[in-house]
């Protein structure tokens, strides 16, 4: 576990700046679930200013529901939704004088990229026609990562330090008890497992988890106290 990277999920919501010096990467809400310019360039320089990589977070166009629900859309409509999010975050970022490097999904089109494939086609082709160079990130051992290097990305298997597993390797539904683990050294102890493991190249945590930068900052002491080097997403 020499290398590590430290993901959040930002530009969400209000109190997010204690979270960035903790991290090393940031994924951005780009207008599907949540964010617009504004916040889109508020997250970009609070990056900039913390050495921070840049990152696409789009998803479902669904603002009721935060993206959690899975939407009725065509592979193209997928397609076409994600290249408008992360262009939109290309387009703050490169005002600002910095580059988008990877794309996360968030909520529902994570999870749906993660099971099926047709989802996961359309995410990595709305990335493609954008930039094929991106990093994709994906749950560790989801099929998903499998399909993305087979379309030649390079990818980065995801841990979460703040979410319960199921026994077969699956998050547990933010619907039931437990989903969320919010005590910081339990999240810290299950990142050092994480990253003890092997496979995976990046952790999160969520920046709606209550205590997310207590919660960041542990993390990221214990993660270095065992001597774990913290780094950006890189292809």
């Amino acid at each position: 576990m020499s290398e590590i990277d430290l993901n959040c999920d930002l530009g969400e919501g209000p109190g997010e700046d204690a979270i960035y010096p903790c991290i090393t990467s940031a994924n951005i809400a780009c207008g599907g679930h949540a964010g617009d310019d504004a916040t889109m360039e508020a997250a970009v320089r609070q990056s900039l200013s913390h050495g921070v990589a840049i990152g696409a977070h789009p998803s479902y166009p669904d603002r009721e529901d935060f993206g959690r629900t899975a939407l009725a859309m065509t592979p193209d409509e997928i397609a076409g939704s994600v290249r408008a999010q992360v262009r939109a975050l290309a387009r703050i970022a490169s005002r600002a004088g910095a580059i988008v490097g990877h794309v996360k999904p968030h909520g529902a089109l994570y999870g749906e990229a993660m099971r099926d494939a047709a989802v996961a086609e359309a995410v990595a082709r709305g990335v493609a026609s954008h930039d094929p160079g991106l990093v994709l990130v994906g749950l560790a051992g989801s099929p998903a990562l499998e399909l993305w290097r087979a379309l030649g990305f390079a990818v980065a298997g995801e841990g979460f330090a703040d979410r319960a597993y199921e026994p077969d390797g699956s998050l547990r539904s933010r619907r039931l008890p437990g989903a969320l683990i919010t005590d910081p050294a339990e999240a810290a102890a299950q990142a050092l497992r994480l990253a003890r493991d092997g496979r995976v190249d990046t952790i999160c945590v969520h920046s709606d988890t209550p205590g997310a930068a207590r919660i960041l900052a542990e993390v990221r002491r214990v993660l270095a106290g065992e001597g774990c080097l913290l780094r950006p997403l890189r292809g």
